[in-house]
């Protein structure tokens, strides 16, 4: 990576509006500069998939709209219960 990257969407939680697939380009919704923006999105790893209205986390932004994406952690994901065995 060059040392000049924008990170700015790293960590971003997104929703998937676009099936997003090796060999495709699908699509997540993003908040962005105080809205929401539809971005490019490839999976990060070359190999995963994502339905849409699935939760993907941002790995990588390559500007001026790609993202990569990897699956959502359980523990970011909403209504997740914080302590499972409560």
């Amino acid at each position: 990576m060059h040392k000049d990257v924008d990170r700015s969407l790293t960590g971003t939680i997104g929703r998937v509006t676009g099936r997003i697939g090796p060999g495709t380009i699908g699509e997540v919704m993003l908040p962005y500069l105080g809205g929401t923006m539809a971005f490019h999105a490839h999976p990060f790893n070359k190999t995963s998939g994502f339905a849409v209205d699935d939760e993907v986390l941002v790995i990588y932004f390559e500007p001026p709209q790609t993202v990569y994406v990897d699956e959502l952690p359980d523990v970011l994901r909403h209504g997740a219960d914080p302590d499972p065995a409560g």
